[in-house]
Formats: C-alpha cells, structure tokens, sequence
C-alpha cells in the first residue's frame, strides 16, 4: 500500500485500481486458495474484536491487538506460499519480488536476471575496442 497507494495531504489514499489490484496475484492451488480465504477471514474476524476501533486504531504500529498481527502474520504465510516462497527477509524483499513478477508479467521484453551481491563481473575496456 505505501508503495502503490498515493497520497493525500499527509494521509494514504486508496485505490482498489491502484493500491489492490497493481501486482499480479499468484496461481495457488485449491487447497491454498481456501487457506487464504480462512485467512483473510480470520484477519476479518481480529477486527470485528474491537467494533468501535478504527482502521487507525487497529493498524496503529505501536498498538496493533496481537490477534490482528498474527491473522496477519498467517495470511502473509498462506499468500507467500501461493507465489512459492517460504518467507521473506524482509517487506521490502516482498515488495522487490512482487514488482519483479510485475515486470516479467507486462514487459514485452525478458527481465534482465539480477547480479547476486558480492559477485565480480568482468571488467569492460576503459574505451572503444573499435578503432
């Protein structure tokens, strides 16, 4: 969402085009589709404990109810295993993967593999070999 969402005042704006439906949703089997689903409901049924919170309230980083961060934690799982992945270091490793398969889905051309850190290349000439 901070990613693909934009921004009014100093506040998200949400977009179903935009913010939900920009990366490409992976091809999971039955049986992980209806984990996702019992998971997507659990995060559902985390937010219906606090009927008078508000999405600001419930999504606050410092104040998240435990349950709603493990629904969440569980649906990160069931949706990571539906692309083929076990987990990801990190939100930003997500993010860099999603808009990988993103790239690879829309581009009329390959996506160019990339280097592993710590790899040497070759080194290219200093100038034109041509004369």
């Amino acid at each position: 969402m901070k990613i693909t969402s934009g921004r009014l005042e100093s506040r998200y704006r949400y977009s179903a085009k935009y913010t939900y439906n920009t990366l490409p949703w992976p091809e999971p089997s039955d049986t992980q589709r209806q984990t996702i689903e019992t998971a997507a409901q659990a995060v559902l049924d985390a937010r219906a404990l606090f009927p008078n919170a508000t999405l600001a309230d419930l999504y606050d980083p410092l104040a998240m109810p435990p349950e709603l961060v493990r629904a969440h934690q569980t649906l990160d799982r069931a949706v990571d295993a539906a692309y083929g992945k076990k987990s990801f270091a990190s939100e930003a490793e997500r993010v860099a993967f999603l808009f990988e398969r993103y790239q690879t889905i829309t581009s009329l051309l390959p996506v160019a593999a990339t280097r592993k850190p710590g790899k040497k290349t070759a080194k290219q000439p200093d100038h034109d070999p041509l004369p």
